[in-house]
């Protein structure tokens, strides 16, 4: 690469191309940044006790992610939490008061899930149970980042109305003021602002605005459910879109051996819905690093919710089932005080329509069908939705690589000399639940 670089004679899309793959690796070095002295000392922070032996085997299983980097071993900074969700053997030998991750509010059946199904079944609506919010997002670059006097640029997401879901979308301000907010059409829609870098001190940026969400409910009878029409709309979501939805023949694979002989489209959704989501969610290294998100879900044995729920586009799609991605920021009720990055989707199944569902959360704590398979069809309220599609461009447009190139919850940053990375600036989502009285 550095050769072709070199090159006067090399065409611009090619050198854009190498580029943007030394960037790749640089960022890969940054996600796998331990050597096996530091992994292992990772892991004995929740057991104490670890036998070098225990290492290797839960290493050589694929279950602390590694990558051989220039001839030396490099272990995901992550791989070491994640483990003890992989492995119920690493989990039993965890220390008594070792810390433990606790699943997000509303990943358990609960009150909300409860209010939800009740409202859904004595009104016949498809959008209950709203939730008025106000929003503070937030970016702050490090201090000295960007030279002194340069302007940054940086794009924080922002909500677009969709009927149904989220609504009455109205617009409080910024800081800086004079942020150029993106076309309702914009399908990874920002808030844009400029500031001048000043010497020794961050440069900050935050939005505020109030968006009404609905939780939705499709309550789907499957012997009433269609093939799916011969739509032109329909197509671009039945379409392979590489790098991250590209069939291959292990999907084909996978898909026969789980589907079977089924046609009806809802049955032939839940089949794939269960299989991606018995995938263990283990916390996921930059989507950027990744050259195929949906095939990586597939191998890795372990995926978090942007990749389940890319692989299990790409499943539907090649099962002629229409299928698109959705993403945002999760958020909770001000006591509990929880926000999130997390993705999900839609499938379009006839006569109901695009009906949303969450492979990552998946089938809740329930023995009730109506409660176990919420998330294929339904949608709790506690979401805001940046992104209708995965990997658009930005308005206005970005001039430099992406520091995420398949998603947009945390925002974008850069400067004329380059993009700034996530490891040279923070984000921060806020919000509160405003009275449902209030005006």
């Amino acid at each position: 690469m550095d050769k072709a670089l070199a090159e006067p004679t090399t065409d611009v899309q090619t050198r854009d191309a190498y580029l943007f793959q030394q960037e790749r690796m640089r960022r890969m070095r940054i996600d796998f940044s331990l050597d096996e002295a530091q992994a292992k000392a990772a892991v004995r922070k929740s057991i104490p006790d670890l036998r070098d032996e225990e290492f290797k085997a839960w290493d050589d299983a694929g279950l602390i992610e590694h990558l051989d980097i220039d001839g030396q071993r490099r272990w995901f900074k992550r791989a070491p939490n994640n483990l003890f969700l992989f492995s119920s053997q690493a989990a039993a030998r965890r220390a008594p008061d070792a810390a433990v991750a606790k699943p997000g509010p509303y990943e358990r059946m609960g009150a909300h899930h409860a209010e939800i199904i009740k409202a859904s079944d004595q009104s016949g609506m498809t959008s209950v149970s709203p939730r008025r919010i106000r929003v503070t997002q937030s970016i702050k670059v490090d201090a000295d980042a960007v030279p002194a006097g340069e302007t940054v640029r940086a794009w924080i997401p922002y909500p677009r109305a969709i009927a149904g879901q989220q609504e009455d979308i109205r617009w409080i301000g910024s800081i800086p003021t004079g942020a150029q907010v993106a076309p309702e059409d914009a399908l990874q829609r920002t808030a844009y602002l400029e500031r001048k870098a000043v010497a020794g001190s961050p440069t900050e940026f935050s939005i505020n605005y109030e968006v009404t969400i609905y939780a939705r409910r499709f309550v789907i009878d499957p012997d009433k459910v269609l093939p799916t029409p011969a739509d032109p709309a329909l197509q671009p979501f039945l379409n392979e879109r590489a790098p991250h939805v590209v069939i291959t023949p292990a999907l084909r694979e996978f898909s026969r051996n789980v589907v079977g002989s089924e046609t009806n489209p809802y049955r032939v959704a839940k089949k794939l819905f269960d299989a991606v989501d018995q995938i263990p969610w283990g916390g996921a290294r930059e989507y950027s690093t990744i050259s195929n998100i949906s095939d990586y879900a597939l191998h890795a044995g372990h995926a978090d919710c942007g990749q389940q729920t890319l692989l299990l586009i790409t499943l539907l799609r090649m099962n002629g089932i229409p299928a698109r991605w959705q993403s945002g920021m999760v958020y909770s009720d001000d006591a509990l005080g929880y926000n999130n990055l997390h993705d999900w989707g839609a499938l379009y199944l006839a006569p109901y329509g695009w009906v949303p569902m969450d492979v990552s959360t998946g089938a809740l704590n329930s023995d009730v069908p109506a409660e176990r398979n919420f998330y294929l069809g339904g949608l709790d309220a506690y979401r805001v939705t940046f992104n209708d599609d995965y990997s658009r461009a930005l308005v206005p447009a970005k001039q430099h690589f992406r520091s995420e190139t398949v998603d947009l919850q945390r925002g974008e940053v850069e400067w004329k000399g380059g993009n700034l990375y996530f490891d040279q600036w923070r984000y921060d989502f806020q919000t509160h639940v405003l009275d449902p009285k209030a005006k």
